[in-house]
């Protein structure tokens, strides 16, 4: 995907695309290459793979939230800032938090973050579970793009979204994924919205499951990630 591309396939997801935004997303994008040299932030690297397996396929999560009325918005396990970085870019009205838990992408992250000068939006090193277990409901929508399997990944983050509000799993081909019906249940959730599509050009399967929560959960979560991470795997034997 070039830039002409990548700007006429943004525009039909109903976003505004500037020049000062391209600009950005273009310093973002030497910004990955210079960093990727000497630390591991993506295997892709080729320019119009770039902008269509990280910067289009992060803007997809407009197919499901109109994120113009969104204030807050936390993206976990953000890496090399996708979808969190970019969406600021397109969207500076958002307040975002970005977590990962290794220290030398949070190096990254601030410095793109400084590069770029973009406002409200911090990168905090800290594991999942344990930022969860102290932030209860702070934000409008949690994000995560990949990451871990959504039965794992829901009990991890879910303690972050305020009540009546949303949490978005970013995933490839949702057949591959384990059945998280019931960590929707536990979590006092319900299952919204899935959407399915393509990639454009590449035509690559993608999935958007957007979960609201209904009540607080329980003060039992999240539990400890091997905890939840075993229970799943003997679920995924003898249940699902």
């Amino acid at each position: 995907m070039n830039q002409s591309e990548f700007k006429s396939e943004v525009k039909k997801l109903g976003i505004d695309v500037t020049d000062e935004k391209l600009e950005k997303l273009e310093k973002y994008y030497e910004l990955i290459i210079e960093y990727n040299s000497f630390m591991n932030l993506t295997a892709i690297t080729k320019k119009e793979d770039v902008y269509l397996k990280h910067f289009y396929d992060s803007l997809t999560i407009s197919k499901v939230i109109d994120l113009n009325n969104v204030e807050s918005l936390c993206d976990l396990g953000s890496g090399a800032g996708f979808p969190g970085i970019v969406l600021k870019i397109f969207y500076p009205n958002l307040k975002i938090t970005l977590i990962d838990s290794l220290n030398k992408r949070i190096t990254f992250l601030n410095k793109v973050i400084e590069k770029l000068n973009l406002k409200d939006i911090i990168a905090i090193h800290t594991r999942i579970e344990d930022y969860s277990k102290n932030n209860k409901e702070l934000f409008d929508v949690v994000t995560a793009r990949a990451v871990a399997p959504l039965n794992i990944l829901l009990e991890l983050g879910i303690n972050l979204v305020k009540v009546g509000s949303y949490f978005i799993a970013m995933k490839g081909n949702l057949e591959s994924e384990p059945n998280f019906n019931n960590a929707i249940d536990k979590l006092n959730c319900s299952k919204e919205n899935v959407i399915e599509f393509k990639l454009p050009i590449e035509n690559s399967n993608r999935s958007l499951i957007k979960i609201i929560k209904n009540n607080s959960c329980s003060k039992l979560f999240p539990r400890e990630y091997n905890v939840i991470k075993k229970e799943a795997f003997v679920r995924l034997l003898f249940f699902d």
